[in-house]
């Protein structure tokens, strides 16, 4: 299937957490969907045909389709089709498809929606069978609620990346000319100077893009300039290496999960640096246009841009292994902690919400032309923030429920959320606000 586009639909996710099944109807254009409610028994279980033989739920291929499910994937089967929809990925009617799913779940951050319809026959034994829970005994930790501005850092030029690492207890903002160190102290004021400034050699420099290594004690950096630049950021950050890079200008960075692999996003082509040799291991070429963004994902990573096209390539071999046309221009892409679901940004707002190995893809739609959409998920998984322009949203994962939204004076460029789930730290003009989250 190498640089096959995909073209198939995929399916609706629905939850089924009514206690009575209920009668759903939606009409469009082109479509008329209407679910009849499956009749009861005696026992509340679905009629069957005289003389049919119960199958028990082990035998059933809901049960073992479900009992091979992780935690992630229960959750995602678990999705209101109000808060999350599927989209087809196609060269055809983009416009009318995008209407129709809008239609069909009014996702607009909080819009009300239809009620979802009701369990097939197969399902609902299944679901009738399982105890009920209490509320109060599902525990979601680390889940903010709420959002309190209590602080700015005063960066003097743009904030173009941002970096928050909780085992230094300090913030890194990054932009032309310098990066500026924060400490925990700084975060709880509005104009307290930095503990240091990290000056570059040329002062024309300017960092677009970083990012911290998993044990949060190294940073990797990257944008207008000849090099990337490793940092040491304990006990106090100092430059450890510098990598000479092919490209002017390092729109975006990823890095694996055991820090041992880089790749720098250029114009027309990827780097894959070894961060431990320290030594390039391969210059991809892509599209032009479709170099934008990038990120990693075990052994794939995934590249977009201003073509429209999101792209899969094999880490090791760099064959193409699938594309999306997503019809729109892609501003963001990142991956949640588990590096099973991937979400991608796009000039609309929409959100593509993509499993990184099966054929699952979704789109949430939003309908608003952005210059800026950021994504970052927060460390912990149960939910990530969403940058559009001068708005910041916060949703929990996988849920998309809108936990809260905060909007700044002037465009977010960037942000970050510290791994113990206290604080997000956004980028703009000439300084970075900063958040606590209250979980």
């Amino acid at each position: 299937m190498s640089g096959k586009k995909e073209e198939a639909a995929f399916s609706i996710l629905r939850v089924y957490d009514e206690p009575e099944p209920r009668r759903y109807e939606q009409e469009s254009s082109q479509h008329r969907l209407q679910v009849q409610p499956q009749p009861d028994g005696a026992c509340g279980s679905p009629q069957r045909p005289p003389g049919s033989r119960e199958e028990s739920p082990e035998e059933s291929p809901v049960y073992q389709e479900m009992s091979t499910l992780t935690p992630q994937q229960w959750a995602l089967r678990a999705l209101d089709r109000s808060e999350l929809q599927a989209s087809w990925f196609s060269e055809g009617r983009p416009r009318e498809e995008a209407a129709f799913a809008s239609r069909l779940l009014g996702f607009d951050f909080g819009l009300p929606s239809p009620p979802p319809p009701p369990p097939s026959d197969k399902v609902w034994p299944f679901c009738r069978a399982v105890p009920p829970v209490g509320g109060d005994t599902v525990v979601r930790p680390g889940i903010p609620h709420k959002s309190w501005k209590v602080g700015k850092l005063c960066h003097g030029k743009k904030v173009c990346a941002i970096a928050i690492s909780t085992s230094t207890h300090h913030v890194y903002t990054c932009g032309h000319g310098y990066i500026r160190v924060w400490d925990e102290g700084a975060l709880h004021t509005w104009s307290k100077a930095p503990q240091a400034q990290l000056n570059f050699q040329d002062r024309h420099n300017c960092v677009l893009s970083c990012k911290l290594f998993p044990d949060e004690q190294s940073l990797i950096t990257g944008g207008v300039s000849q090099t990337l630049t490793l940092w040491d950021l304990a006990p106090t950050a100092r430059i450890r290496a510098q990598l000479a890079s092919a490209g002017p200008i390092c729109y975006s960075l990823a890095i694996s999960s055991n820090a041992q692999i880089c790749l720098a996003c250029f114009k027309g082509f990827i780097e894959i640096w070894d961060l431990q040799r320290q030594i390039l291991i391969r210059k991809h070429r892509v599209s032009e246009f479709g170099s934008r963004c990038v990120d990693l994902t075990g052994n794939k990573f995934w590249t977009g841009g201003e073509d429209t096209s999101l792209c899969a390539w094999d880490l090791r071999s760099c064959l193409k292994l699938q594309q999306y046309n997503v019809h729109h221009e892609i501003l963001s892409i990142t991956h949640d902690p588990s590096e099973e679901w991937l979400l991608v940004g796009l000039r609309t707002s929409d959100i593509i919400i993509l499993h990184t190995h099966r054929k699952e893809a979704f789109r949430a739609v939003i309908h608003k032309y952005v210059h800026r959409h950021n994504l970052k998920f927060a460390p912990s998984g149960g939910y990530f923030v969403a940058t559009m322009d001068e708005s910041v949203h916060c949703l929990s994962a996988p849920y998309l429920q809108k936990l809260f939204q905060e909007e700044e004076s002037t465009e977010v460029l960037c942000c970050d959320v510290s791994s113990d789930n206290k604080y997000l730290v956004t980028g703009s003009k000439n300084c970075a606000s900063v958040y606590q989250l209250l979980c």
